[in-house]
């Protein structure tokens, strides 16, 4: 299914999965970001973790030229990606649902960057409820040689040897120069995701899960992340899959993996209603004035 300009699918539980799980509740909506170069049937597999629990699930992944090439010469084009995802929340009229991001690599995180921008910016977007981010395999920092393997696999199966060589020469050219030798002057009119998320004001708790086997995110730049989000009193979890390769947690450690994210789910509507519950008792009513 998909908007004017993006491939997207939102999937919606059964009436009666839904009305079982959640009665009275409004259903937790799940926004998969996916990693550069995934496919929707790679998506939809992380998805029904969430549809067999009665969660609205909408998946999309940004295009791979547009992560690789486009951010990494300071364009902003995921900007509007991320205003059309959120608009979809109230197109669907699911707006005042709890929201949960799982986001997939740099390629998904780099697009949940502008998300939170315009959660915090955006009027209409302010008002949306998000509970909980869990972040598979990412954020990375300026890791030449792991985005290099990334990129290696999305080109290697379908594209002539010559111009996948050419590609990766012109990607390690480019994010050497602006990324590593002018880092110093580009980051002041063009943050880096991983930069510009050190930075980030949300409060909602997060989840990370990495791998200190993984070759293309290091476990270091995860940390990193994690330790900024601590220092913001943010509540974070961290689960280090010790084997696993890039964004395949889920692949090797199916039942680990499910049940870490559902208990967080479930620990992130627990938190956002015991928060509810304590604003409303703060609010003192007209008989106390």
């Amino acid at each position: 299914m998909g908007d004017v300009g993006l491939d997207y699918n939102i999937v919606f539980p059964e009436p009666l999965i839904s009305e079982k799980l959640w009665h009275a509740q409004k259903e937790p909506v799940v926004i998969l970001l996916g990693w550069a170069g995934s496919k929707d049937r790679h998506l939809a597999k992380y998805s029904s973790i969430y549809n067999e629990q009665g969660c609205i699930t909408l998946r999309y992944t940004a295009p791979w030229k547009t992560v690789f090439f486009s951010e990494s010469f300071g364009c902003k084009g995921l900007s509007t990606t991320a205003q059309q995802l959120l608009d979809l929340l109230f197109d669907y009229e699911v707006e005042n649902n709890p929201i949960l991001f799982h986001v997939f690599s740099n390629g998904g995180f780099m697009l949940y960057r502008y998300i939170v921008e315009l959660l915090h910016s955006h009027k209409q977007f302010s008002t949306l409820c998000v509970v909980g981010t869990v972040v598979d395999s990412a954020p990375g920092a300026r890791n030449v040689k792991g985005s290099l393997r990334a990129l290696d696999v999305i080109l290697a199966p379908n594209t002539n040897v010559v111009l996948r060589y050419f590609l990766l020469a012109l990607f390690f050219c480019m994010v050497f120069i602006l990324r590593i030798v002018l880092y110093p002057l580009t980051k002041y009119f063009h943050r880096n995701h991983y930069d510009a998320m050190l930075g980030d004001p949300s409060s909602w708790p997060q989840l990370y899960l990495y791998s200190k086997a993984d070759k293309v995110i290091t476990q270091t730049d995860v940390l990193g992340m994690v330790w900024a989000r601590q220092l913001k009193g943010v509540q974070v979890e961290s689960v280090d899959f010790t084997t696993s390769a890039h964004v395949s947690h889920f692949r090797d450690f199916p039942e680990q993996y499910s049940d870490r994210c559902l208990a967080f789910l479930t620990h992130c509507l627990q938190s956002e209603a015991e928060g509810q519950r304590k604003r409303h008792l703060s609010v003192p009513s007209k008989n106390m004035r």
